[in-house]
């Protein structure tokens, strides 16, 4: 079906990748779904222009994170000034340079989120052809696991 593609882990099979945008204690924010083979740095732009505004306390609702980490896949010097020009402040680690462990500290609420999705077995494995389809059992996974850290 749409947005599959081979997986180069995999010898070539088509898969599907989840893109996914969590708050601080693993509640999903914005969810994507891509072809395994395209690169993750093309999804961050959708998913940030996705998150939904925060509610605060008081002032106006929030329309954009604070801050974003992210890991070697999304260093790139476009997304960086695409960032800084929406004001949102950045931690992305650097090729080469920077090992990501020091993220590791902010990653693995991330980490912990894919892993309760990958849990899902309609997830785990594609069933259904429409992209649509798959896209709204990603939903409804993270609605889940919304509605379980929420009443915890």
């Amino acid at each position: 079906g749409p947005l599959t593609g081979p997986n180069p882990t995999d010898r070539g099979k088509p898969g599907s990748k989840i893109h996914l945008i969590t708050d601080r204690n693993g509640v999903p924010l914005s969810l994507g779904v891509s072809g395994a083979n395209t690169h993750d740095s093309l999804g961050l732009e959708p998913l940030v222009r996705g998150i939904p505004p925060i509610r605060s306390r008081r002032g106006p609702r929030r329309r954009r994170p604070a801050k974003l980490h992210a890991d070697k896949g999304y260093d790139y010097d476009h997304l960086r000034k695409w960032l800084r020009e929406r004001r949102i402040r950045h931690r992305i680690a650097r090729k080469g340079i920077e090992s990501s462990t020091r993220l590791g500290r902010h990653r693995w609420a991330v980490e912990r989120t894919v892993s309760w999705l990958a849990g899902c077995r309609r997830l785990h494995r594609r069933y259904e052809r429409m992209a649509e389809h798959f896209l709204a059992f990603v939903g409804i996974a993270a609605a889940f696991i919304c509605y379980r850290r929420l009443t915890n």
